[in-house]
C-alpha cells in the first residue's frame, strides 16, 4: 500500500502538472481563437495528454524509476498521445462538418430561405438540437413571411377595391350636383333622394373602415351588458326585412327566448346584420334565409345564418373572413335600399367582433347554400370567465 505521504506527493505533483498544462492549453486556445473548431479540439486534446505525460514523467523522476521503466512509460504515453490526436482529428472533422451545416442554415435563414436539418431522429447532441432549433426558426419565419405577404396582398387588394367603391358614388354625386347647379335636373326631388342614398352608402363604408381599423389596431373596446340573443336577432330581422323583400327573399327567425349572453349590443347587432346582409345578397329571388339561436352542451350560445345561394367554393371557405375578400359574383358592390352589400369588409368585421367577445365564427356549405355559425360563451362558462 502506498504511504499517505507519498500519495499526497503524487496528487500534488499531478495537480501542478495539470495546472501548468491547463494554462498552456488556455494560451493555445487564445492563440487559435480565429482558427477552425477542429484546430481548437486538437488543442484541447493536446492539453489533456500533456497533463498526463508531464505528471508521469515528474512522478517517475521523483520516485527514481529505472531508466527502462521510464522508457516504457514514455512509449506508452507517446502512443496514447498519438492515438488521441488521431481520434481528436477525426472528431474535429465531424464537429467541423456539423458546424459548417449550422453556418449554412444560418446564412440561408438570413437570406430568407426555408431550411431543413439533416440530423437523424436519434441524434440528440447539442449541435443537432441547435440545428433542429434553427430549422424550427426557419419554419416559423417562413410562415410569418407568408402571412405578411398574404396580409400585404390583401391590404393592397382592399385599397384598390375601396378606391373603386368610393369613386363610383363620388362620380354620381358630382354629376347630380352639377345637374342641379345648372338647372338641368328634370326631377330635383329624385336627385336629392339619390344624393342622400349615395351619402348613406359612403357613410356606411367609412364606418366599416373605421371599425376595421379599431379591430386591427387593438383599440377596439366593448361595453357589455346582458343580452337576449333571440331578441337581438328578431330586431335585426325586422330592420332588414324591407331589404330582403326588395330582393324577393324571405327571412325566417327560428328558436325562441333562450340564450342570454354578456356582450356589446351595438357590436353584436352589427354582427347579425352583416351576416344577414351577406346572406340576402347571395340568395336568389324566391329563396329563404333562416336565422336560428340555440345553445350547446359546451356552454356556448349559437347563432346561425343559412341561405340558399349555392354555397361557397371550397377553396374560398378559408378566405371568406379575410379583410377585403369578395366572392366572384360580388366584385362590383350593389346597393339595396341604400345599404352596401359588397364592400368586402363585413365578414372581416364579424370575425373581429366575435373574437373580441371570446367567441368563434365559422362557415360551411350545407344543402344548396352556406351556413355561418357564431359561437359565444354563455355567462359562467370557462371562456366567458376568461374574458
Amino acid at each position: 500500500m502506498i504511504p499517505v505521504a507519498d500519495l499526497a506527493i503524487i496528487i500534488a505533483v499531478s495537480l501542478a502538472c495539470a495546472l501548468g498544462a491547463g494554462l498552456l492549453g488556455l494560451l493555445g486556445l487564445r492563440l487559435t481563437r480565429n482558427s477552425s473548431m477542429g484546430v481548437r479540439i486538437i488543442v484541447v486534446a493536446a492539453t489533456g495528454m500533456l497533463a498526463v505525460v508531464a505528471a508521469m514523467v515528474a512522478i517517475a523522476q521523483g520516485m527514481y524509476i529505472s531508466e527502462h521503466d521510464l522508457t516504457v512509460l514514455l512509449y506508452v504515453a507517446g502512443t496514447a498521445a498519438l492515438s488521441s490526436f488521431g481520434i481528436a482529428l477525426v472528431l474535429s472533422r465531424l464537429f467541423a462538418k456539423e458546424a459548417a451545416e449550422l453556418r449554412r442554415m444560418a446564412r440561408a435563414i438570413g437570406a430568407g430561405e426555408r431550411v431543413e436539418h439533416a440530423g437523424g431522429p436519434r441524434d440528440h447532441s447539442e449541435l443537432a438540437r441547435l440545428g433542429d432549433d434553427l430549422a424550427e426558426t426557419s419554419r416559423r419565419l417562413d410562415e410569418a413571411r407568408a402571412e405578411l405577404a398574404a396580409s400585404d396582398a390583401s391590404r393592397r387588394e382592399l385599397f384598390a377595391w375601396i378606391s373603386h367603391d368610393l369613386r363610383t358614388p363620388l362620380a354620381g354625386l358630382r354629376v347630380m350636383a352639377e345637374a342641379l347647379e345648372d338647372g338641368m335636373a328634370t326631377d330635383p326631388d329624385r336627385y336629392y333622394r339619390q344624393i342622400r342614398s349615395q351619402v348613406d352608402h359612403l357613410s356606411s363604408m367609412v364606418d366599416d373602415l373605421f371599425e376595421l381599423s379599431k379591430l386591427e389596431s387593438g383599440t377596439f373596446t366593448l361595453t357589455t351588458e346582458e343580452i337576449s340573443l333571440y331578441d337581438m336577432v328578431s330586431d335585426a330581422v325586422a330592420d332588414l326585412r324591407p331589404v330582403a323583400e326588395a330582393r324577393k327573399v324571405t327571412l325566417r327567425a327560428l328558436g325562441g327566448p333562450g340564450p342570454v349572453i354578456f356582450g356589446d349590443p351595438r357590436e353584436l347587432t352589427r354582427v347579425v346584420e352583416n351576416l344577414l346582409m351577406n346572406a340576402i345578397q347571395h340568395s336568389p329571388a324566391g329563396t329563404e334565409v333562416c336565422l336560428e339561436t340555440a345553445s350547446d352542451t359546451a356552454g356556448n350560445a349559437i347563432l346561425s345564418v343559412a341561405d340558399a345561394g349555392g354555397g361557397i367554393a371550397e377553396e374560398d371557405l378559408s378566405e371568406v373572413f379575410r379583410t377585403g375578400w369578395r366572392g366572384t359574383d360580388s366584385r362590383t358592390p350593389q346597393q339595396v335600399w341604400g345599404r352596401s352589400t359588397g364592400a368586402g369588409l363585413g365578414l372581416a368585421i364579424v370575425r373581429g367582433i366575435v373574437q373580441a367577445h371570446r367567441g368563434e365564427v365559422s362557415v360551411a356549405n350545407v344543402g344548396g347554400g352556406s351556413r355561418f355559425e357564431v359561437r359565444l360563451p354563455l355567462p359562467g362558462s370557462g371562456a366567458a370567465a376568461a374574458g
